[in-house]
């Protein structure tokens, strides 16, 4: 079996191994198993990295997006407050999953759990 790349795997949110199962049981809720390969998930835990590397991404683009914005048009601030508080909360719970899913899909691929060298 080829080995997936844990990159596609993750932005399709699917098995690190087969990259065929879907990975999640809900929004961001791991299924106990691959239904296409069997490969038993519970050695996933990404913990807070996810959120960390969306925040990272997010935030930045916003705020220069909010900077573009207010430079060009000089909105009136509710316009801002429209705009941006709705962009930031889609964009964040967009990238939730398929971030979580390259995590679980990277340590997959470099036999990474707790207590283990």
């Amino acid at each position: 079996m080829t080995q997936v790349s844990p990159f596609k795997a993750g932005l399709l949110c699917r098995c690190p191994r087969c990259g065929e199962g879907k990975l999640f049981r809900g929004y961001l809720k791991l299924a106990p198993s691959c239904t296409a390969c069997g490969l038993d998930l519970a050695f996933a835990d990404s913990g807070d990295g996810p959120a960390i590397f969306v925040i990272f991404l997010v935030a930045p683009l916003i705020i220069a997006l909010a900077m573009v914005v207010g430079a060009v048009f000089n909105p009136p601030p509710y316009v801002h407050l429209f705009l941006w508080i709705p962009a930031t909360l889609i964009l964040s719970l967009a990238l939730l999953p398929p971030f979580k899913a390259t995590m679980v899909a990277l340590q997959y691929r470099h036999d990474a759990h707790e207590g283990h060298q």
